[in-house]
């Protein structure tokens, strides 16, 4: 299989992680004689500092060219501490899902056996918590117009705008993963007081009458938020609109036990971008301290879902766990005995030559 990829570092600790998903897909491509052509380009801050533009056309060139997006982070410490900066690493992120047509967010959430123990939630309540998020991503109040402050400053308004088209697109996907899992979705909305999410509540229960075999309930955001915390392992497919997915998604993924092991999917029309969902770190760049297995995940999802190379994509996701069953691992994992960024990442290629010799 010949693919391009198109690597976009960012910012902070973006470009170490993404460095061992790279060498990751180059042993896999290696291994199975797949041809991965990778070409990087600039985004977030890094981009501004370059051109002004924190997602410049040069970089939209790139992503719209290749097959599939492989993301690191955005954000630095001198734009989010200026609240009067013009233009903000963060724009480039809304930008690119907004050009790319990334519509829907995805992103799954799971416990480690091992890591059980430094989750800030109870063993017995997160032990053996496998769902899924998907989030819409290009609508709400994040892009919805009108917007803005009054003159005198005083006052600011936000729009929230949800349509039918892109509601259905977004739940769609859900369904359909619902129906390879445990047939079971759960729309999370504010129906008792939003329009928007009325929209969403009746849009979605039309559509479900083409999903017989999958069960869906309703739950408000706030009660959702809470069920997440006490019975995680309810949920399987978890559906949601752009602002309420954000909160959520970053609520359950301390479940795991450390921010840096989930990956994630943007999923469009004609491209997929996948990424680590922990940020830009700023405090940890340079220092190759880093947990990179959520960038290594994500390659991993990238392999699955834009290229459809399961068994490639499940050699990583082995040689994750078994690398964090052996306690091989980085800082925030464990702080008595850590590993760095790159070891890992060596680690991780050497496991995944161990497993495919074993399967072969």
């Amino acid at each position: 299989m010949n693919k391009k990829i198109a690597i976009l570092p960012g910012d902070g600790i973006g470009s170490e992680v993404t460095e061992q998903a790279q060498k990751v897909l180059a042993t896999v491509a290696e291994i199975y004689g797949h041809q991965f052509e990778m070409e990087s380009a600039l985004v977030g801050a890094a981009a501004i500092d370059a051109t002004g533009n924190p997602f410049p056309e040069a970089t939209e060139e790139v992503c719209k060219k290749a097959d599939a997006i492989l993301f690191g982070a955005i954000g630095h410490p001198k734009y989010d501490d200026d609240p009067k900066a013009k233009v903000r690493p963060e724009q480039g992120l809304l930008a690119m899902r907004k050009k790319l047509g990334l519509f829907a967010n995805i992103r799954p959430v799971t416990s480690y056996d091992a890591l059980l123990p430094i989750s800030p939630l109870k063993e017995e309540i997160i032990k053996g918590v496998d769902f899924v998020v998907f989030r819409e991503l290009t609508g709400g109040i994040y892009f919805g117009q009108p917007r803005g402050r009054s003159e005198d400053g005083n006052s600011a308004f936000d729009t929230c705008n949800y349509s039918k088209e892109e509601i259905i697109r977004v739940s769609k996907l859900a369904f359909e993963s619902a129906r390879n899992r445990r047939k079971h979705v759960t729309l999370v909305d504010k129906a008792n007081v939003l329009a928007t999410s009325r929209l969403w509540r009746e849009t979605v229960q039309e559509l479900a009458s083409n999903y017989p075999d999958v069960t869906l309930d309703f739950m408000f955001v706030d009660n959702a938020a809470m069920k997440i915390i006490q019975n995680p392992r309810f949920f399987d497919v978890v559906l949601t609109e752009n602002m309420f997915g954000d909160i959520i998604t970053d609520e359950a993924s301390v479940i795991s036990g450390s921010l840096g092991m989930l990956p994630s999917a943007s999923v469009g029309v004609t491209s997929s971008l996948f990424e680590p969902i922990h940020g830009s770190y700023p405090q940890a760049a340079g220092k190759n301290i880093a947990n990179p297995f959520g960038a290594i995940l994500s390659a991993a999802m990238l392999l699955e879902y834009a290229f459809g190379l399961n068994d490639e994509s499940e050699l990583i996701k082995k040689a994750v766990d078994d690398c964090v069953n052996a306690g091989f691992v980085t800082e925030d994992i464990n702080k008595e005995n850590p590993k760095s960024t790159t070891e890992v990442g060596d680690k991780i290629v050497s496991l995944i030559k161990e497993l495919s010799t074993v399967n072969s």
